[in-house]
């Protein structure tokens, strides 16, 4: 009987122990991924990142070349290359070799006229 009145004791106690308080957080996105992030990773969705890139900006998720390649790997979606903590395989399209020669082309057209800014070095290349 004794244990009952003890237990049912220490069961109203937490009547007059403080309420947990809750904040309000807001949901901030995760800086860590880039815009196509689980998206397809095709060639226009590399040419958006790239009209986006500022070199001349701090490197991010947001603002990185996709066309720079880092000892022979091209970047996800978010800037990262294969080994790096956050990389995630992209999601490729299908190419066939017309689209590939189209995109040789393109690669040509931009090494002949890198963007104002876009040298070795610079806070928005991969160093």
């Amino acid at each position: 009987m004794k244990f009952f009145a003890l237990v049912a004791l220490a069961a109203s106690a937490s009547a007059f122990a403080p309420a947990p308080t809750f904040r309000a957080t807001s949901v901030l996105q995760d800086s860590r991924y880039g815009k196509y992030d689980d998206k397809l990773w095709d060639n226009e969705a590399k040419k958006d990142v790239y009209n986006e890139w500022d070199p001349n900006q701090p490197r991010s998720a947001m603002n990185f070349n996709p066309f720079e390649t880092w000892e022979g790997n091209s970047p996800d979606a978010s800037g990262f290359y294969p080994g790096e903590g956050f990389y995630k395989d992209p999601i490729r399209g299908d190419v066939n070799f017309q689209q590939m020669m189209d995109e040789r082309a393109e690669a040509e057209e931009r090494a002949a006229n890198p963007k104002a800014g876009d040298q070795p070095g610079a806070p928005g290349c991969r160093n």
